[in-house]
């Protein structure tokens, strides 16, 4: 029997029910994409970006990544934003942490990992710029979660500042970046409450303009 026998049969059960329940449903979403979100999270496994929003294939587009983490050297993460913003025309991008994150937790350690670490980097210099208000929280877990946190506010900026998005606001696209830290515990998500809107939300240093401006 093939190994992933039981993988290839959940398949089949779940074609099935989506077609029970509608019939057009692979039709439909085999000609068009014309999801409104784009969702950059963890690479963690138990942060599955459709369900805990509720929303079916073709919904979310998805970028993911150990500690989600938005790079302006990362041609892998920016190829992404591009073809969301400039082809699917989404209107939000949602970066999403989640609480217990342990790539949040090794970038607070010093403890060597091999490769990673150095993708951790990016992580730890958040640690590093924050580290005596967050080293200043008594209880470890709640520091950690605030580094969770912490992480996903520099990482919204960092979407924020890319050419992509910029010039997206200045031909005058609809488009807002959300900061948001899922709960493995419950569940829920917790928003940060920031949204970023427009250039004149992001810090002057790193406002864009446009090309020959």
């Amino acid at each position: 029997m093939h190994p992933l026998q039981h993988l290839l049969e959940n398949n089949k059960r779940w074609a099935s029910g989506q077609t029970t329940n509608d019939p057009q449903f692979f039709k439909r979403l085999s000609t068009q994409q014309k999801p409104d979100y784009l969702w950059i999270g963890c690479a963690d496994s138990r942060v599955p970006a459709n369900e805990i929003i509720g929303l079916d294939p073709g919904e979310v587009f998805v970028h993911r990544n150990v500690g989600n983490v938005v790079v302006h050297t990362d041609m892998n993460c920016l190829s992404v934003l591009q073809y969301a913003v400039e082809i699917l025309k989404v209107k939000h991008v949602i970066v999403c942490g989640h609480y217990g994150c342990g790539g949040v937790q090794a970038a607070m350690e010093n403890q060597q990992h091999g490769l990673i670490d150095n993708w951790l980097r990016h992580i730890k210099d958040v640690y590093f710029k924050h580290q005596p208000n967050v080293d200043g929280i008594e209880d470890v877990v709640r520091r950690r979660e605030r580094m969770c946190e912490l992480n996903v506010v520099e990482q919204v900026a960092n979407v924020c500042y890319t050419t992509i998005v910029q010039n997206a606001w200045q031909r005058g696209q609809p488009l807002a970046i959300h900061g948001w830290v899922y709960g493995l515990q419950d569940g829920l998500i917790n928003d940060l409450g920031i949204t970023v809107d427009g250039p004149a939300k992001i810090e002057p240093t790193y406002r864009m303009t446009e090309p020959g401006g």
